[in-house]
């Protein structure tokens, strides 16, 4: 290379070489618009494998180390995440990623007539400017016949259509139920960021396929807690001659060619799982809570229509409790009636309650149990004394200015939270929730009056508990009217006689201009009773509607952008229920509508809508699938950039 720096002290020791050193100046800079940077190029070529010991596609192989040589230094990211080796190893194989080669140790030993396959996946790219490779997958059999036989497809959740990154997926040649649970899978693979996977090195067969998010590494399912997923239709991986159009870039914007590629098409390549967690129905005991001093809390893994019994040994249990129990009778809380219980700290039971054994069958089972309150008795007269004392300060400094004060402190009214806006929607109502159970509800108490042209009116409702110390108020509601509602004072008294404060509270229903409607119809699965619900940007679920005759109907649809997913409601139970193995339950059905809805006001819009005709695995819209597929490795284009940057001309190799 030519030191401009010695040229130029050339030019000033002797004017004769002037016009050489200016051409040959001028040449090396022409010669630079053409040629490369200071440097070099960057390596943009993947690392290709040069040989392998044992041979890729060897048979009768007896080496349970493999070799695998490259013409570059290489890595190998993350391979106990990326690499497979299918039939599935009980002992992890150790992968070693050193120099220029890739060394798998396999423990296990093995098995005869077998064929096996490394899938590395992405993870091997080169060590110096991280090329990949792309998805390798390297086999070799213990027998005289190597199998080359692909199925593939994706898993997804059911309850969502969620794909799922990293659950196994094997296949069985024995088609009982059993075999999932009691035999390790015969050949596996596991799913990529899409939720798709692709089991290699099958031989020819029928088989079974499952999905296992195997929790204790045994390729089985022997763990409720282990989602999975399972598929009564038989696979007979098969094989044909295809073509595909196969395009080769320039760089990112050029295409060098697009040629018709032929290849072995293995099918099946659509298979679809639907993966649940079974509800855990053994019933243990979890713990007992007493966060405040009134009541305290029973938790278990699983409910029971056979409630607990308890027996008070330190204090008298008959008519002391009021229960109020979960939907599953999972968790039972127990307010304490007598105050004079509230303030014992300490509440020693007998506690006599059904349990699950080791086969899952409950039989009873006793304990007995100090709950002890978080809110101790003396800490709570001590704050209670200082609230008096802080009252009567204030009252004699009122005394003192001749200004009005109290002889008497106020008893603290009944808290009541009320859920209502200044502007209520027609479909929705006036929710009531209270901190402590109520003894007492005087609905003479409470009124609704509407208001038409200038005059106010009563107003029809219902009054009605909906759920623990929750109640709902059901009116008549009319768009465009306003409405006052008035609760007198002690209409809801709790069970410590605390009442309530008068309340008052005016709201206008909105006007039907607001809204939009959407109308959709349903044309199969029309035999099925059917749950449609409309979803936010975040795939929450704003309205759920019941389909009628085929029709879903949504009223009162304020102007935003919706999603649609549909639910096979197979109980009738009006929500999404997961499915059992042994019982032979797949979780129920999930359909999502593929495009988003616009919904606008004073629009009535009608859509059509076929469950069935697109691919689970196409269905759900990208904007609202959390799982986002992983960008594919590719090689980086460093020089075209630093090309760009340089003002030159760079043409990759061909």
């Amino acid at each position: 290379m030519i030191n401009f720096h010695d040229i130029q002290s050339k030019l000033k020791g002797n004017s004769l070489f002037l016009p050489f050193y200016v051409i040959a100046f001028l040449l090396l800079a022409s010669c630079a618009k053409m040629g490369q940077p200071d440097g070099g190029w960057f390596d943009e070529t993947p690392p290709h494998v040069i040989g392998a010991s044992p041979a890729d596609g060897a048979v009768n192989v007896r080496e349970k180390k493999v070799n695998i040589y490259f013409d570059e230094f290489i890595k190998v990211d993350n391979p106990t995440e990326k690499v497979v080796v299918s039939p599935p190893q009980l002992e992890a194989p150790e992968i070693k990623g050193t120099g220029k080669r890739i060394q798998v140790s396999l423990v296990d030993s093995l098995k005869p007539n077998t064929t096996y396959t490394i899938d590395f996946s992405d993870a091997i790219s080169d060590n110096n400017e991280g090329n990949p490779l792309g998805n390798y997958t390297y086999s070799f059999s213990t027998s005289e016949v190597i199998d080359t036989m692909e199925v593939s497809g994706y898993v997804l959740e059911s309850e969502n259509l969620e794909p799922i990154k990293g659950i196994l997926v094997g296949l069985y040649l024995d088609h009982a139920d059993s075999a999932f649970k009691t035999k390790p899978m015969l050949r596996v693979s596991r799913t990529d960021s899409r939720g798709r996977f692709v089991i290699k090195g099958v031989a020819p067969g029928t088989y079974r396929i499952y999905a296992l998010q195997d929790m204790d590494g045994n390729y089985m399912f022997n763990q409720k807690s282990e989602k999975i997923a399972f598929s009564h239709d038989l696979i007979v991986p098969s094989s044909k001659p295809d073509v595909r159009q196969d395009t080769t870039w320039l760089d990112s914007l050029h295409i060098k060619s697009i040629a018709q590629v032929n290849y072995t098409h293995f099918l099946p390549d659509d298979i679809v799982l639907r993966a649940f967690t079974e509800p855990l129905t053994d019933r243990y005991f979890l713990k007992a809570e007493r966060k405040k001093a009134n009541n305290f809390t029973l938790f278990y893994s699983y409910g029971d229509s056979i409630l607990p019994q308890i027996k008070g040994l330190n204090f008298n249990e008959q008519n002391a409790f009021i229960l109020e129990p979960s939907l599953r009778n999972d968790t039972l809380t127990y307010w304490l009636r007598d105050t004079a219980l509230v303030n014992q700290d300490t509440l020693s039971i007998q506690l006599t309650y059904r349990m699950s054994d080791s086969t899952g069958v409950l039989h009873e089972q006793i304990d007995t149990l100090d709950i002890l309150s978080k809110e101790p008795y003396a800490k709570r007269l001590k704050a209670k004394e200082k609230e008096v004392a802080d009252w009567t300060k204030k009252q004699e400094k009122l005394k003192k200015k001749g200004q009005p004060y109290d002889s008497v402190m106020a008893v603290k009214p009944l808290d009541v939270q009320v859920s209502v806006s200044s502007q209520l929607d027609p479909d929705k109502n006036i929710s009531f929730s209270f901190d402590t159970p109520l003894e007492k509800v005087d609905t003479s108490g409470i009124h609704l009056y509407a208001k038409h042209d200038t005059l106010w009116y009563r107003a029809p409702f219902e009054f009605n508990e909906i759920g623990n110390r929750r109640y709902e108020l059901r009116g008549e509601w009319r768009p465009d009217i306003e409405y006052s509602l008035e609760v007198d004072s002690a209409a809801f008294q709790d069970i410590y006689g605390l009442a309530s404060k008068p309340i008052k509270q005016g709201f206008k229903v909105n006007s039907l201009d607001t809204y939009g409607t959407l109308l959709v119809n349903i044309t199969s699965l029309n035999d099925q009773p059917l749950l449609v619900q409309l979803l936010n940007a975040q795939d929450q679920v704003v309205k759920t509607v019941k389909a009628s005759n085929g029709v879903a109907e949504f009223y009162y649809l304020k102007p935003e952008k919706y999603y649609m997913r549909l639910i096979v409601d197979r109980n009738y139970n009006g929500k999404w229920d997961t499915g059992c193995y042994d019982k032979d339950e797949q979780a129920e059905e999930v359909y999502y509508y593929p495009e988003q809805i616009e919904c606008k006001a004073k629009w009535d819009l009608t859509e059509s809508w076929d469950p069935e005709a697109r691919e689970l695995s196409k269905q759900k819209p990208s904007a609202i699938t959390k799982q986002k597929p992983e960008k594919e490795k590719k090689i980086k284009n460093q020089n075209a950039q630093r090309a760009k940057k340089l003002g030159i001309e760079y043409i990759p190799k061909m």
